[in-house]
């Protein structure tokens, strides 16, 4: 009895514990259910702004050269700072009048005697006059002004502001490159997905073939070797669908992982343009507003600075300075000293070791280095464009002439299956039609997708992201309305 009731709680407990389990399981089920709505292009690109790691990675870089420019402002400014010291001398500054003229020239002999005698009462420490103790404490406010560097100044701060144009730039450029890679991963979601039922659609039609090719080789109708042939066609066919279902499942968690979500069902459609963009336009924009050129143009005005810099050295350097005593001693020395005062200086550079036309030098160079790469890079650019534009013409021209094969090859297919069910073709035949009709889908769904990426690849090269993003909301709400 008591072995049955101790039994009796412990199945008792174990329900308890696998209901919470289950309901766990479920709850978590129902979560990632709820993480795999649906998301659109421009979601995903809000999403993609707000969780990349790289864009925070520049933006840092951007705050970085803005908080150098700021300080970079400090340099128009005085320095004013507290000095403070301890000094031990070997031994007390001190004065002997004794030493002195006329004392030191005296001769006490030719003096008289009631002169001599008052003298010798007199005590030589009497003679002697402290200056200062043994050990010195001081501590003053001191301040010093630079009011002309030779230019020095002025072409820091231009490079810092330079500085934080390169750092604006590079992050629009890493923007657009994280913009082609998730237009590349987000339609590779739809593209694998489509191609992987594409797939099963022939594994389903063969599966029937087959299924109807032993039906007539039972009959008599045909050969063994036509079976056979259908078989190993289906066979080939489920091994491209296990394929296709790897590749959308590698795609799904590419750009899963890249938007930082358990998973991702795009809803924005493959589309093209009925109307191409200007490539004059394209052009125009891309020589004017392109990253690159911001990113060369603030080397240049960098290498500017440089040289502006190196030749400050050659002039003089004028600038206010001050300092008001707070502590001293009180020795005789620190009476006579002012508390405080303040004047001009002035430094000129005669000969140094900085090695200041050498630096000037190199930083013509560097000048030169950034101007011609700016030129390069125009030419690059320009070509790019024109490439890209004529790869997504391209992808139009073959996605519309397969619009007549892929008509041409569901035609073949039909007219191969009735000639096949009646014993007027061979299973070759047949299965050479559904191969063709799949080759077709697949040959145009990897059109349509370069037309995609080219499309976006042009409109991210001439800065028109945006302009990209509003015709994918467009085109889903026509797909909606449809």
């Amino acid at each position: 009895m008591i072995v049955a009731n101790s039994m009796g709680r412990y199945v008792w407990r174990l329900t308890r514990v696998l209901g919470l389990a289950v309901l766990s399981i479920t709850a978590l089920a129902n979560t990632s259910v709820a993480y795999a709505e649906n998301m659109s292009f421009s979601q995903a690109w809000s999403q993609l702004l707000h969780v990349s790691d790289q864009l925070q990675a520049k933006n840092q870089l951007v705050n970085r050269a803005k908080a150098k420019e700021a300080a970079g402002d400090a340099l128009n400014y005085p320095s004013l700072n507290v000095a403070g010291s301890y000094t031990r001398l070997e031994k007390p500054i001190e004065l002997d009048l004794q030493d002195l003229n006329p004392l030191a020239s005296l001769d006490v002999s030719s003096l008289p005697s009631a002169v001599t005698e008052v003298l010798a009462t007199i005590p030589s420490s009497m003679y002697v006059t402290p200056f200062t103790e043994q050990d010195v404490f001081r501590a003053s406010l001191q301040a010093m002004w630079p009011i002309y560097t030779g230019g020095r100044i002025t072409a820091a701060q231009g490079i810092h502001a330079a500085q934080v144009s390169e750092s604006e730039s590079e992050f629009a450029l890493a923007q657009r490159e994280l913009f082609l890679q998730l237009v590349e991963r987000y339609y590779a979601v739809s593209v694998t997905q489509t191609l992987a039922e594409t797939q099963k659609q022939l594994v389903d039609s063969l599966s029937l073939h087959v299924s109807h090719a032993e039906k007539l080789e039972q009959q008599g109708q045909i050969a063994k070797v036509e079976r056979l042939n259908a078989q190993v066609a289906l066979e080939n066919a489920k091994v491209d669908w296990g394929k296709a279902k790897r590749q959308y499942e590698m795609a799904d968690i590419a750009l899963a992982r890249m938007l930082h979500v358990p998973k991702v069902n795009p809803s924005t459609d493959l589309f093209m343009l009925e109307q191409q963009p200007s490539l004059s336009r394209l052009s125009q924009l891309t020589l004017s507003e392109h990253p690159a050129l911001t990113l060369l143009e603030a080397k240049e005005a960098q290498a500017n600075g440089l040289v502006d810099l190196e030749k400050g050295g050659y002039y003089p350097t004028v600038y206010l300075y001050g300092n008001y005593t707070l502590y001293e001693d009180d020795s005789l020395f620190s009476q006579v000293e002012p508390n405080w005062l303040v004047g001009v200086g002035v430094s000129v550079p005669l000969i140094s070791r900085d090695g200041h036309s050498g630096k000037v030098l190199a930083a013509k160079s560097a000048l030169l280095q950034a101007r011609y790469t700016k030129a390069q890079t125009r030419q690059d650019l320009s070509l790019l464009v024109d490439q890209s534009y004529r790869q997504m013409l391209q992808a139009k021209e073959e996605v519309d002439a397969l619009d007549v094969s892929l008509a041409l090859a569901t035609e073949n297919l039909r007219l191969r299956e009735l000639a096949f069910n009646q014993g007027l073709s061979t299973s070759i035949d047949r299965v050479d039609a559904e191969l063709s009709l799949t080759a077709v889908k697949t040959k145009q769904l990897g059109a349509q997708y370069r037309y995609m990426q080219a499309y976006a690849k042009v409109m991210a090269i001439s800065g028109q992201v945006d302009d990209y993003i509003n015709r994918t909301q467009i085109q889903g709400a026509s797909n909606a309305d449809q």
